[in-house]
């Protein structure tokens, strides 16, 4: 059975996409799942400095350039969870055949349960190449009237190729009387929030370990909403208030 190819993104950068790549993939894998998390931001990649493997052998620039398969630039972490890192060198900034992409990802997926790709930011080639190569997209925004609209932006383009928009995740949420609603944000994207992360000092505290923070802080509140969304996207309804689950399929 071929994995599914979950695609992260937004319509800008510093909105939490990484962190929700990290975790989603390292949430899935404590259910049991089999799960590779891939970087494909190349020009700033940020997942291997996030789970301690900031220098590696073979990346993706490699497999990419046709120098390795995509089998030998795939890293286990201590938890189990596999990642696919960008390199980070100032050298591999070159122009690469995105194009490939959709046929790496799909090989890959003939390995593992899950493919969670950390995607760049915007409507770039690389962004692009990415959204043809997925299943489904999972929108990542912050509760703000412009960010909102590049997600907004994101959402029309990945629907325009034909794609699943499974539904949006509010991320840095602090319930402040400045953010938009999320029933404003659910109703202007037309798409499910599945998950709102609130902002956390417990994610810097997993950056500065080089981990994932369902690793490092599992009992903070982050960590509990990204193991619902982990739930949710593996197929159960979460009743969040109750924190009880109903063996019905999410999507």
């Amino acid at each position: 059975m071929m994995a599914r190819i979950i695609v992260i993104n937004s319509g800008k950068g510093g909105v939490g996409k990484t962190t929700t790549a990290i975790n989603l993939g390292t949430s899935l894998n404590k259910l049991g799942k089999n799960v590779v998390i891939v970087d494909v931001n190349l020009n700033t990649p940020n997942v291997g400095l996030h789970l301690g493997a900031p220098i590696v052998p073979v990346t993706l620039n490699h497999v990419l350039k046709g120098e390795a398969d995509i089998e030998d630039a795939v890293y286990e972490h201590s938890s189990g969870t596999k990642i696919v890192p960008s390199s980070l060198s100032v050298k591999e900034l070159t122009k690469f055949n995105t194009k490939k992409l959709p046929e790496i990802m799909a090989k890959l997926g003939e390995l593992t349960d899950y493919v969670i790709i950390d995607s760049a930011a915007g409507f770039g080639d690389e962004a692009i190449a990415v959204m043809e190569a997925a299943d489904e997209i999972i929108v990542v925004t912050n509760p703000e009237m412009p960010t909102v609209t590049d997600a907004l932006k994101t959402v029309k383009v990945a629907r325009e190729m034909g794609k699943e928009v499974n539904g949006v995740i509010v991320a840095r949420h602090v319930n402040a009387k400045y953010e938009m609603p999320l029933s404003s944000i659910r109703s202007m994207l037309e798409t499910q929030v599945i998950g709102v992360i609130p902002e956390d000092k417990a994610v810097k505290e997993a950056l500065n370990l080089r981990d994932a923070v369902t690793h490092t802080h599992p009992r903070s509140k982050v960590s509990k909403k990204y193991m619902e969304i982990a739930r949710k996207v593996g197929g159960e309804v979460v009743n969040e208030r109750q924190g009880f689950l109903d063996r019905f399929f999410w999507r």
